[in-house]
Order: C-alpha cells, then sequence, then structure tokens
C-alpha cells in the first residue's frame, strides 16, 4: 500500500528553503509520495495567532537570524539572512506551483518549489515578480510563460483556496508542516522525526 505525506508550506519560508531539499530527497529514500500544498499562511496565521515578521518582538527577530545562521552553515546551504525581497507575497509563486503540479505532475511542483525558495534565499530574486517567475519555470524546463497564464486561472486559485482550507482543518500553525498518517510534524527541524514515522 502506498504511503502519502502531506506537505504544507509557504514559497518566502526560509524554514521551509532549509529543509525542502532533505524532505524530498528523504521521502524518495523511504517511497513515500508527497502531496504538495502550498497555502496561504497569512490566513492561517489570523486564526491560529501567528505574527508576520515585522509585527515580532526585537528579540525573536534577532534570534530567528541567528538559527538561520546556524542552520544553513550545519546544512551547507548558501542563504541571505536579509534578502533583498523579504518580506514578499508569496500568493504568485504558490499558484505557480500549483498550477506546474496540475499540468506536469507532483516531481515538477518539488522541483519548482526548490528553484523559487533558493532564487529567494540564495539569488536575491523577487519571486512575486512575473517575469522572475517565468525565468525560473524555463529553468525547470517548463514552459513559462504558459504556466504563468495557468497561474491565473480559476481553478489554480480554487486549489490554493482548498490547500489553505485544508491546512486550517489539520490545525497547520508554521511552516513547514507535515502530515503523515495522522501525525504532524512542524518545522525543517523535525525531519528525523518524520524519517523515524515513516519507517514504521
Amino acid at each position: 500500500m502506498s504511503k502519502f505525506c502531506e506537505y504544507y508550506f509557504s514559497p518566502q519560508s526560509p524554514w521551509a528553503y532549509l529543509g525542502h531539499q532533505r524532505f524530498v530527497d528523504m521521502a524518495k529514500r523511504q517511497g513515500v509520495k508527497i502531496e504538495v500544498k502550498p497555502f496561504d499562511l497569512a490566513k492561517v496565521f489570523a486564526i491560529s495567532g501567528g505574527l508576520p515578521l515585522a509585527k515580532r518582538a526585537p528579540q525573536r527577530q534577532a534570534y530567528r537570524l541567528t538559527e538561520m545562521q546556524r542552520w544553513s552553515e550545519h546544512l551547507g546551504m548558501p542563504m541571505n539572512l536579509q534578502p533583498s525581497f523579504f518580506p514578499v507575497a508569496a500568493d504568485p509563486a504558490a499558484l505557480m506551483i500549483i498550477a506546474a503540479q496540475l499540468a506536469h505532475g507532483t516531481e515538477a511542483a518539488l522541483t519548482l518549489t526548490g528553484v523559487i525558495m533558493r532564487a529567494l534565499w540564495a539569488e536575491q530574486k523577487n519571486i512575486a515578480d512575473p517575469d522572475t517567475l517565468v525565468g525560473l519555470a524555463f529553468d525547470c524546463e517548463l514552459d513559462g510563460k504558459q504556466m504563468l497564464k495557468s497561474s491565473e486561472t480559476a481553478s489554480v486559485q480554487a486549489e490554493y483556496e482548498r490547500f489553505t482550507n485544508e491546512a486550517i482543518a489539520a490545525n497547520v500553525f508554521g511552516v513547514p508542516w507535515f502530515s503523515y498518517e495522522g501525525e504532524s510534524f512542524w518545522g525543517q527541524d523535525r525531519l528525523d522525526f518524520l524519517e523515524r514515522a515513516f519507517q514504521k
């Protein structure tokens, strides 16, 4: 019987960037299929009590940077702690990922997700800019212009809303979030626990 893991994320998250490829590789290694579910984090924050970065206390903001530096060095991943285009609207990138998923499947969506996250956190690119997203899609051997057009359709928007509602129903309150066989795992620093669950 196939195993499935729901992957809830927002493409502008530094923590999702730090965990994305490790999660993808781990799921492949353990034979677990990924259900890609980018969602509107702002709507979830409004319900769960989460705060956007600018509204968090200064000490929380400072420690966030410390942890990002530690993790990027630990994982050997390039990372601009304060990228030029952040905060950034996540909706355009999330919709592009959903469009890729609907047209080309999960693997294409996961590849595009990784490229978009890296563009923001390592390459100083604006992932809310349509032309940038088109170029990133072409980098993944997708028709960027077609993906952009598809991302603006009602069907893709409906999927985005569905994933957001599913995240709310699943009591998601942060990203990345993994749901596997009724158990939830929050954060890229919980991937070891998730892999142990995969192995049961």
